[in-house]
């Protein structure tokens, strides 16, 4: 099995829009996906993704770091490394998150993404069936 690789990062954000130009402009990161205001932006340098997701005042997250994402290549073998280390099993993506098909917690509870089919296509469950 290849070495898992961090390959993506998340960021709640007030102004999603906003963020997501600065980080094209900036750093000539492509735009994935966008949905508009106040929705979740996906983009890419091409080896990286970086998902700015929207922020409210309600939410119970602050702005800033929300979870990163490791791309796989087996699912049960991460899982059975998982497994000892005390932490709560995976869980699995609603159907309609793009990318990632298993959240998880490491012990300090940071989560992170695990996706065997990788973070470079938009592509919900549905899709990828």
């Amino acid at each position: 099995m290849g070495k898992p690789k961090i390959k993506h990062l998340a960021l709640f954000a007030r102004d999603t829009v906003k963020l997501a130009k600065f980080y094209q402009t900036v750093f000539d990161m492509e735009l994935l996906h966008g949905d508009g205001p106040g929705k979740a932006h996906y983009l890419s340098d091409g080896y990286f993704t970086l998902a700015i997701l929207p922020h409210k005042l309600e939410a119970s997250a602050m702005t800033g770091l929300n979870h990163f994402g490791f791309s796989i290549e087996n699912r049960d073998e991460i899982f059975a490394r998982l497994a000892p280390t005390g932490v709560e099993e995976p869980k699995k993506r609603p159907a309609d998150r793009p990318y990632a098909e298993y959240r998880a917690v490491d012990p300090e509870g940071n989560w992170f993404d695990l996706s065997e089919h990788g973070y470079e296509t938009a592509e919900t469950a549905d899709q990828r069936a």
